[in-house]
């Protein structure tokens, strides 16, 4: 995350929205950009225990959706709060997406034997088992060439490993 604003942070007064249509005046302390919007640490006003029978004004922070939870005083700049973005995404980033998760995991088949099979899957794709193990790319590639396996189509694990196990140049040129 990038920062921007002065070094050392100094609250300003904001409206915090409070379960049960209440309200109270906190100091927000921090701003931060999150992939869902953004997020403000706010110190609301309270009261703690003391030595002996003592109270003693305190405050608590927490982090609260912008702006469902938060709204400005009026008249109070904003400009000075500390404030954390989000990095910009890369150009590669822009063009190609979220990244998927890499890996690859088996769906065994039923049944006993070396013939009894069974499917690899990426590790994002809906039919892949829970909790099974990630295999690197060299081992889905062994696991793919034992009989009774397949590639899953849904997720593009047969898109993806066919080339490497078949050749890349296959399907060019009227060869399959």
């Amino acid at each position: 995350m990038t920062t921007s604003s002065s070094p050392d942070p100094v609250p300003v007064p904001i409206r915090v929205l409070l379960p049960g249509d209440q309200e109270v005046v906190a100091r927000l302390w921090c701003r931060r950009q999150v992939p869902d919007g953004w997020r403000y640490e706010v110190g609301l006003p309270a009261y703690r225990n003391g030595p002996g029978d003592s109270v003693e004004a305190a405050e608590y922070r927490v982090w609260v959706r912008a702006p469902d939870h938060v709204r400005p005083v009026d008249g109070v700049s904003y400009d000075q709060v500390l404030t954390e973005y989000l990095p910009k995404p890369s150009l590669v980033e822009q063009a190609l997406g979220p990244r998927r998760p890499s890996g690859w995991v088996m769906a065994k088949a039923g049944g006993r034997g070396p013939g009894r099979g069974g499917v690899v899957h990426a590790v994002d794709c809906d039919e892949a088992p829970a909790g099974a193990p990630v295999l690197t790319l060299e081992r889905a590639l062994d696991v793919a060439q034992h009989p009774g396996v397949r590639l899953c189509s849904l997720c593009g694990a047969a898109a993806e490993l066919d080339p490497v196990l078949k050749g890349f140049g296959r399907g060019f040129g009227g060869e399959d």
